[in-house]
């Protein structure tokens, strides 16, 4: 019994012991507390000023929809009204799409920004920087797509890979100066932005969107197309879209041998790229966010149509075709908007149609720059900083405390962590 009261004696000393630590870990000073990470108070004041504008930007340009922020430096949620009512299912789990989104702007900025000063298209130059294992595994997945009848062979993977690569990026970041990037949604139809869609330096359209009956709506201009899967397969098709010149075709999926085939067969000027890879990013998938990205690789400015951005849709509509289940509108519209408030995009809509629309509370160059030499920081280093406003009214109760107490706490961020939760001191 006696030892058994040691114990418990010996186990409470070292918890208060413990906590005391951390107490005075956490609450000790600024200097000592930042020697130990490269990530600086004026980062940090780099990731408030970006936060804050953007909630702003989002509040002013979003069409009803809020963005808030309540503990992180880098994650924001975008709230649409309460009033709004979810039309779209998940067709796995037939769920309704939620009306709250979150995202993480340190993520974004550091990534946009790698967009922005690299190309997206598939070179020799860039298996060739691959080691070897990668490069292999790389063009077998390319070619393959998982399904063990197209390329067995891993080494013909890499061959029949190299036939269509060019040597070297034929597009380097801001060749070209104003872009427009062209959806297929039905909201097209809403509004004549044809004549000032031509008047873009370029013109990016994808998979199968015809121009011939639709001019006035989306223009006669067609510079790249963007192909999934689908479209590359129907080349002879897809090459009869635009008559007066000769598109620049974009593949961003897979070379499997029919479309080599039809490469090598189909008698078409066109030149044809791959891009790099699939679209990172989670909020936003298909076509239309890797025609963003392309454009975002090559173009001083992008601008985009025909994306269902605007609220009361009813369902997921194509200017061409009878209406087909898409991905979510909601979550899309979300995340475009993001892009916008970012300053990657400007969003043209029939509810934002005036060319001269003025984008409020756009971040500048200088505070972009600062946020994602932060936000790279943050990243590399696997830290996110969490901050936690204790209410003023509530520590006027308490005695002894300072007037404005703020507790940073670190952790980690693993593949598969969990937040720590706050500790109230």
């Amino acid at each position: 019994m006696k030892l058994m009261k040691l114990l418990r004696l010996w186990f409470i000393v070292a918890s208060i012991s413990g906590f005391s630590a951390i107490f005075i870990y956490i609450t000790g000073s600024s200097s000592s507390f930042y020697d130990r990470i490269s990530v600086s108070e004026e980062d940090l004041s780099a990731l408030v000023k970006l936060k804050d504008g953007f909630q702003k930007c989002v509040r002013a340009n979003g069409l009803g929809l809020q963005a808030s922020s309540e503990r992180d430096y880098c994650i924001v949620t975008i709230d649409f009204p309460k009033d709004t009512v979810p039309k779209w299912r998940d067709p796995k789990t037939g769920k309704l799409e939620e009306l709250s989104f979150e995202f993480d702007l340190c993520e974004a900025v550091a990534k946009w920004e790698q967009v922005r000063n690299s190309t997206t298209i598939l070179t020799k130059e860039f298996m060739d920087s691959l080691p070897k294992e990668q490069r292999r595994d790389y063009a077998w997945k390319r070619i393959n797509k998982g399904e063990d009848h197209y390329c067995k062979n891993m080494t013909l993977c890499m061959e029949k890979l190299a036939l269509v690569l060019p040597e070297r990026p034929p597009f380097v970041p801001r060749q070209i100066g104003r872009c427009a990037v062209i959806g297929n949604s039905g909201d097209l139809l809403k509004t004549k932005f044809g004549k000032e869609i031509d008047g873009y330096d370029a013109v990016i359209r994808e998979n199968g969107a015809p121009i011939q009956n639709y001019t006035e709506y989306v223009g006669t201009k067609s510079t790249f197309r963007l192909l999934n899967r689908g479209s590359a397969k129907a080349l002879d098709k897809v090459v009869e879209l635009y008559e007066s010149g000769r598109e620049v075709l974009l593949v961003k999926t897979t070379i499997h041998d029919i479309m080599n085939k039809m490469i090598r067969e189909i008698p078409i000027d066109n030149p044809v790229y791959l891009l790099l890879g699939a679209s990172f990013g989670s909020a936003a998938k298909g076509t239309g966010l890797k025609a963003l990205e392309f454009a975002l690789s090559i173009c001083d400015s992008v601008d985009m149509y025909g994306f269902t951005v605007d609220p009361g849709y009813e369902q997921w509509t194509r200017y061409f075709s009878e209406a087909r289940n898409g991905h979510s509108p909601l979550q899309g519209r979300a995340y475009y908007q993001m892009m916008e408030c970012l300053g990657l995009v400007k969003i043209h809509s029939p509810m934002r149609a005036d060319p001269n629309r003025e984008v409020k509370w756009l971040p500048s160059q200088s505070t972009i720059n600062a946020a994602r030499i932060a936000a790279e920081k943050v990243l590399s280093e696997n830290i996110r900083f969490l901050i936690k406003r204790i209410d003023q009214k509530k520590k006027k109760k308490k005695k002894n405390r300072p007037s404005t107490i703020m507790v940073v706490i670190i952790y980690s961020v693993g593949v598969d962590s969990t937040p720590l939760n706050y500790i109230d001191l």
